[in-house]
C-alpha cells in the first residue's frame, strides 16, 4: 500500500492509541508512515531560509501549523491527543534529535545506549534499563546520528564508519555504522549534568570525603601535575572537570578533547578539538599535534580530556618543561598500571626510549594519580589518591595517601565502605607548605 492509499484509507478510522503500547504492528507501521509522509511534505512546503531565522518558539508554530494544515487537507481524522503527540515527534525530528529529544529532557538518564533503531538502553543511578523509546527504523537511526555529527564538522559513512562527536549540551556522543556494526547503527552518549557537578557533590554521594577533597583542591591550586585513572564510565571527565575548577581565575588554561565536553568556568580558557581525516584522507589533526601547538601560545596550563596514544610523550615533556599543574585522564584499572599504561603508549609512538630513562620522566612528570571505580552498585568512587615519589632501582615508587575500603554489600546490594588515610603524610606536602597551603597533620590521620 502506496502512502498516499495508506492516507486514503486513514481518512476514513480515527487513529486511537489510548495511552497504551498494545498497539498492532500495521498500526504502527501507519503512524510511521504517515509521520515520514507529513514530515516529507513539511521540507517540500517550508521556507528552509526563513526558518533558519526564527526562534525555537517560531519555528515551533510554524511547524505545529504546517501539520495541522497537512492533516487537514488529507482528511485525516486524528484526535485531539494523536496531533498533538504527531506534532509533537515531527518538531522533534524537524528541530531535534527525533526520538532522542524524549530521553535527552530525562535529567534522571546518564547514559543512553542505542543498539539499534529498536534496542535503546538508559541508566539511571547507576542501573541500566531498557527504554520504550524506539526509532522508526535503522535508516532513521542513521540520519539522526548524521545530523549530530554534521553539526560539528564530522562525518559518518561506510568509508568513515566511526565517529566520536558532543552534543551542544557537551555529552559525549560515539557512534558506529554498517558493515562494522552488525546489527544496524549503534550509538552512545555519555550525558553530563546541566549544572555542573562540585566537589560538595561528590562528597555529599560518598565519592569522597572531605579530608580528600582539601587536600586534592590544594595540589591543583599550587600546580601539581596530577593523572586521573579510571575504567569506562568511571567518572574520570566528571572529576576532571571539577578539579579544573580550583586553577586560579589568572591563568591561562589550554583544553585539548577529542570531543569538547570539558566546562571550565575560568574566563582564560582556550578550548581546542581534533578532527578526523576528510574524504580524501586529509587534514586529519591528533592530539598530539594540538599538545605541541599548546606548547606555542603561552599555556598556564595544559588540560588534555584523556590520553590513549602517542601525545603521552609530548604531555611528559610539557610537564618536565616547566608546565606544570597539568591535568590528564587515562584509562586503567589502578593507580599503578595507569603507570605501566603511560609507558606502553610512549612504545607507541615509535620512539626509542631506554626504559628506566623513559620511568624517571615519568617520576619526575607526574605527582599525583587519582584512581575512580564504578562500583558494583553502580556508584562511582575515588578509590585511591597515590603519590608517585622517585625510583628505586628501575622501579617507579608509589606510596598510597588514601584508600577506599570495601567492608561488604548491603542487603540491597549497595556497596558498604569508607574513605581513609593510610597515615602516610605525602611529601608533596613540602611544596604545598612552600606556596602558602600548608596542610593540616590530621587529614592524614587513620
Amino acid at each position: 500500500m502506496s502512502i498516499r492509499e495508506l492516507l486514503d484509507d486513514q481518512s476514513k478510522q480515527v487513529f486511537e492509541y489510548k495511552n497504551t503500547s498494545r498497539v498492532s504492528a500495521v498500526s504502527k507501521a501507519n503512524v510511521i508512515s504517515i509521520k515520514s509522509f507529513i514530515h516529507s511534505k513539511l521540507l517540500e512546503e517550508i521556507d528552509l531560509d526563513a526558518m533558519e531565522k526564527m526562534s525555537g518558539d517560531e519555528l515551533k508554530e510554524q511547524l505545529k501549523d504546517g501539520v495541522k494544515n497537512l492533516v487537514l487537507r488529507n482528511n485525516l481524522v486524528v484526535t485531539a491527543a494523536d496531533l498533538s503527540r504527531l506534532v509533537s515527534e515531527i518538531q522533534n525530528e524537524v528541530i531535534g534529535l527525533g526520538p532522542l529529544e524524549i530521553l535527552l529532557a530525562d535529567p534522571s538518564i546518564s547514559d543512553i545506549l542505542i543498539n539499534g533503531a529498536f534496542n535503546i538502553y538508559v541508566e539511571r543511578r547507576g542501573r541500566l534499563e531498557k527504554s520504550p523509546v524506539v526509532f522508526d527504523s535503522n535508516d532513521h537511526l542513521l540520519k539522526i546520528i548524521q545530523k549530530i555529527v554534521s553539526r560539528i564538522g564530522r562525518r559518518i559513512d561506510e568509508s568513515s564508519p566511526m565517529v566520536d562527536a558532543r552534543l551542544p549540551d557537551g555529552s559525549r556522543v560515539n557512534a558506529i555504522i554498517p558493515p562494522l556494526a552488525l546489527d544496524g547503527p549503534s550509538m552512545s552518549i555519555r550525558r553530563f549534568s546541566e549544572v555542573p557537578f562540585t566537589m560538595a557533590d561528590l562528597i555529599r554521594h560518598g565519592s569522597l570525603n572531605e579530608q580528600m577533597a582539601v587536600v586534592l583542591s590544594a595540589l591543583v591550586k599550587v600546580k601539581t601535575n596530577i593523572l586521573i585513572a579510571g575504567g569506562t564510565g568511571s567518572g574520570k571527565t566528571t572529576l576532571l572537570n571539577i578539579l579544573s575548577g580550583y586553577i586560579p581565575d589568572n591563568e591561562r588554561i589550554i583544553t585539548i578533547e577529542d570531543a569538547a565536553e570539558l566546562r571550565l568556568q575560568q574566563p582564560h580558557v582556550v578550548r581546542l578539538e581534533t578532527r578526523q581525516a576528510n574524504v580524501e584522507g586529509m587534514g586529519e589533526v591528533t592530539q598530539r599535534i594540538l599538545v605541541r601547538n599548546s606548547l606555542r601560545m603561552r599555556p598556564d596550563r595544559i588540560v588534555i580530556g584523556e590520553i590513549r596514544g602517542v601525545e603521552v610523550l609530548d604531555m611528559l615533556q610539557a610537564m618536565n618543561t616547566g608546565h606544570e599543574g597539568s591535568l590528564t585522564t587515562v584509562h586503567a584499572n589502578s593507580a599503578r598500571e595507569a603507570v605501566i599504561r603511560l609507558e606502553n603508549m610512549v612504545g607507541m609512538a615509535g620512539v626509542s626510549v631506554v626504559q628506566k630513562s623513559l620511568r624517571q620522566q615519568i617520576a619526575s612528570a607526574i605527582s599525583i594519580v587519582v584512581h575512580v571505580s564504578r562500583l558494583s552498585d553502580g556508584k562511582r568512587k575515588i578509590t585511591s589518591i597515590s603519590e608517585i615519589v622517585g625510583m628505586e632501582g628501575d622501579v617507579i615508587t608509589m606510596q598510597d595517601i588514601f584508600t577506599y575500603e570495601q567492608s561488604g554489600v548491603g542487603m540491597d546490594g549497595a556497596v558498604v565502605g569508607k574513605h581513609t588515610p593510610t597515615g602516610i603524610r605525602p611529601r608533596i606536602a613540602e611544596k604545598l607548605a612552600a606556596h602558602g597551603a600548608p596542610l593540616a597533620d590530621h587529614l592524614f590521620k587513620p
